[in-house]
């Protein structure tokens, strides 16, 4: 399919879209879950009936900014490392990979929005930007789904609001959600405490591929759970002073780490860069680990700023499904670890040697 091996070709990070990358949020995203009145959900509708919301829905997002000259994929047409990949870049969900006949994904030239098609629910508007920019992507969502809106019928009631499949979402029906680099904290072993404390603020932690994913790399989104009886910018300002607070502790603990065993931190970094440089085997966990202390230099000032875009590529690039189909071979794990160590050693390689001046003690 020669979108899909368009859109393969263009470079795509953890942070995507095209705001910038930052020290510690990666990029904010906010989501919209829409239903059409008077369709039944997906899950209960028929072929035939998902096959005609589908229909409805493509006209509907036709010429619309920013999906305007982007790619539209029905889950149908492509195979399952297609859907993978899409799943790793954050433009589907895994639900909408395993959905059958009427599934479909429209997404922008520069992957920053994605509108999925029956999956959970007839429409899941998602945009993202680079750093913590809610109201940049707020402004862009908000404009795009009153577009929508004037082509299409919602279901909505007056007294509940927005409603859609699973009642968790009904009201707003918005998720706000930001994409965290914590490896202080992680270092520290404070996560947990802070994982607990957002919780009970009625926010939720995930890791980097969402619900039931781990925190590799030490990467983390974090969103709201409440929907109903909260509009759209209460939910947004309550996330980012909750954010706010979570940037000053992972900067407290990196502070405190340097502080109080910069030799341990250095020994990382510098054991990271070695196997970056050296491996000739390396799986996607020890690959997202090394790469989140890479982020790190950067943060430090270890290596220089301009890496770190290709870092935050490397990421992304480095998942089991990217490789597979960079490759265009049927690999087995341990060839996608060899190939996967091939390609980091290659870029890493070509990067200037960790620069400890100024952190290493005096002896």
């Amino acid at each position: 399919m020669a979108a899909f091996d368009t859109l393969f070709k263009i470079p795509t990070s953890l942070s995507a879209g095209t705001g910038p990358s930052v020290p510690i949020v990666l990029s904010a995203r906010v989501r919209l879950a829409r239903n059409l009145a008077d369709r039944p959900f997906p899950g209960w509708a028929k072929e035939a009936q998902r096959r005609d919301t589908l229909s409805q829905c493509e006209d509907a997002l036709k010429g619309l900014d920013p999906l305007n000259g982007g790619y539209t994929f029905a889950m149908s047409d492509l195979s399952e490392l297609q859907k993978q990949v899409l799943v790793e870049r954050h433009l589907i969900s895994r639900e909408l990979s395993t959905a059958g006949e009427g599934a479909a994904v429209v997404v922008s030239k520069d992957g920053s929005c994605a509108v999925m098609i029956n999956e959970e629910d007839h429409l899941r508007i998602q945009v993202l930007q680079g750093g913590i920019q809610f109201k940049k992507v707020w402004k862009t969502i908000d404009a795009l789904d009153t577009t929508i809106e004037e082509r299409l019928t919602y279901a909505f009631s007056p007294e509940l609001g927005y409603l859609t499949a699973c009642p968790t979402n009904v009201g707003t029906a918005m998720r706000a959600s930001a994409m965290f680099h914590l490896p202080g904290l992680v270092l520290a072993g404070q996560m947990e405490k802070v994982i607990r404390a957002v919780n009970q603020l009625g926010l939720t932690v995930r890791g980097l591929f969402g619900e039931g994913s781990d925190a590799t790399g030490s990467i983390f989104q974090i969103s709201n759970q409440q929907t109903l009886g909260e509009s759209e910018e209460a939910i947004m300002q309550k996330l980012t002073s909750v954010l706010q607070t979570i940037i000053e502790q992972e900067e407290n603990a990196r502070a405190r780490f340097l502080e109080a065993d910069p030799v341990k931190l250095l020994d990382k970094l510098g054991r990271a860069y070695g196997v970056l440089q050296n491996s000739f085997v390396l799986c996607s966990t020890e690959a997202m680990n090394t790469l989140s202390l890479m982020r790190l230099a950067v943060d430090l000032n270890m290596l220089p700023e301009e890496e770190r875009s290709l870092i935050d590529q490397l990421f992304i690039q480095c998942q089991p499904a990217h490789i597979q189909f960079a490759t265009d071979n049927a690999l087995d794990s341990t060839g996608r670890d060899r190939y996967r160590a091939d390609f980091l050693r290659k870029h890493f390689q070509m990067l200037p040697p960790l620069n400890f001046e100024g952190f290493v003690p005096s002896s």
